[in-house]
C-alpha cells in the first residue's frame, strides 16, 4: 500500500492542484468552466503533450534535450518543401516524412553525445542554435502559407453546439496526441527496451555491466524524442494552418518544466506518462484561466513559476511525512 501511494504521489498531488485551480478559475471567470473552453484547452495542449512524452523518454534515460522545439520547426519547413516537390502528398506521406526527419535530427544529437562523450545538455544547446540559425538563415524568416489541402483542412472528431450558437470541437490533434501518449506508455512500461531505459537512467554503469548498450539507449531515447518532435511539428502546422519558422521557438523550457513537474527526475530513472500529461495540463490550464481573467502575460510567467515551485515541492516531499498513517498501512498491507 505504502509503495503504491509513494509511486503515485506526484500524480495525486498534481491532480489535486489541477482540481483546486479549476475550481478557483471557475469562480473567477464564467468563461473558464465551459465545454468549448475545455475542448479548446485540449486541442491547444495536444502539441505540447506530444513533445512532452518524447522528452520524458530522454529524461528517463538520464539525458536532457532542449533542441526538440527548434527541431520541430526545421521539420515543419523541410517537410513543407518536400511535400510541395512531390505534389502535396497526404497524411501518411506527411507523417512518414516528418517522423523520419525528426528521428534523423534526434539521432544526430545521440551521435554527438555518444561519439564524443559530451554532456547531453551541452550538445542540445549547440544543436538548438545550429538548427535555429540554419533555419532562419535559409528561410529568412519567411512563412509558408500555401500548404496542401489535407494539411490545413480541419478534421473534427466530435462537435457539439453550445447555447450561444458556438461550437465546441475536438479536432485531429487530440487523436494524434492520444496515439503518441499510448505509444510512449507502451514503450516504457511494457517492453524490454523501456525497462532498459529506466535501468540505464538510474544507473548507467550498472546497466552497462548487465550488457545494456549505452549507445543503443541514447539513440532510442533521442530518436524517440525526434519522432515526437517531427509529428508534433506537423500537427502544429495543421492546427495553425501555416508554417512559421519561429512559431515553436521558446516552447522547450515550458515543456521541460511540465515534464519535471510531472515527476520525471533530471538525473534519470524516474518518470511516468500520466504525470507528464498532468504537468502539461496544469501549465495550460493556468495560462488559459489567467488569460480569460485578463492578467498580463508577464504576471502569468511569475505565477506559473510559483505554481511549478509549489507543485514540485509537494511532489518531491516525503510521502510518509505528508501522510504519517502510510507507515501503519504499509505494515498491514
Amino acid at each position: 500500500m505504502r509503495k503504491l501511494l509513494h509511486t503515485q504521489a506526484t500524480e495525486l498531488c498534481l491532480l489535486g492542484v489541477i482540481v483546486f485551480i479549476c475550481l478557483f478559475l471557475s469562480l473567477a471567470t464564467p468563461r473558464f468552466f465551459t465545454l468549448g473552453n475545455a475542448f479548446d484547452l485540449l486541442n491547444i495542449s495536444s502539441v505540447n503533450i506530444i513533445f512532452a512524452v518524447g522528452l520524458l523518454v530522454v529524461l528517463i534515460a538520464g539525458g536532457i534535450d532542449i533542441s526538440f522545439a527548434v527541431a520541430a520547426s526545421v521539420v515543419q519547413y523541410v517537410a513543407a518543401l518536400i511535400l510541395g516537390q512531390i505534389g502535396g502528398g497526404g497524411w501518411v506521406s506527411g507523417l512518414l516524412i516528418a517522423g523520419s526527419l525528426g528521428v534523423l535530427l534526434g539521432a544526430f544529437n545521440a551521435f554527438l553525445i555518444h561519439r564524443f562523450r559530451i554532456i547531453s545538455i551541452v550538445v542540445t544547446i549547440a544543436t538548438f542554435n545550429i538548427y535555429f540559425g540554419l533555419l532562419m538563415f535559409f528561410t529568412r524568416g519567411v512563412s509558408i502559407y500555401d500548404l496542401p489541402a489535407w494539411w490545413t483542412d480541419r478534421v473534427i472528431l466530435y462537435e457539439r453546439e453550445m447555447a450561444d450558437g458556438s461550437w465546441a470541437e475536438i479536432r485531429l490533434p487530440v487523436l494524434v496526441m492520444a496515439l503518441c501518449v499510448f505509444a510512449t506508455w507502451f514503450l516504457i512500461r511494457h517492453t524490454t527496451t523501456g525497462r532498459q531505459l529506466y535501468a540505464f537512467g538510474d544507473n548507467p554503469e550498472g546497466a552497462r555491466r548487465f550488457g545494456i548498450s549505452i549507445g543503443a539507449m541514447q539513440f532510442i531515447a533521442f530518436g524517440w524524442l525526434g519522432l515526437m518532435a517531427g509529428i508534433g511539428g506537423l500537427i502544429q502546422a495543421h492546427y495553425a494552418q501555416e508554417v512559421v519558422p519561429n512559431a515553436l521557438y521558446g516552447r522547450e523550457l515550458d515543456v521541460l518544466a511540465a515534464v519535471v513537474l510531472g515527476g520525471a527526475r533530471l538525473g534519470g530513472g524516474k518518470g511516468s506518462v500520466l504525470g507528464c500529461v498532468l504537468g502539461v495540463l496544469l501549465i495550460s490550464i493556468t495560462q488559459n484561466g489567467l488569460n480569460l481573467m485578463g492578467v498580463s502575460p508577464f504576471a502569468f510567467r511569475m505565477i506559473v513559476g510559483a505554481v511549478i515551485l509549489v507543485a514540485i515541492t509537494l511532489s518531491n516531499a516525503n510521502i510518509a511525512k505528508l501522510l504519517p498513517s502510510l507507515k501503519t498501512d504499509g505494515r498491514r498491507g
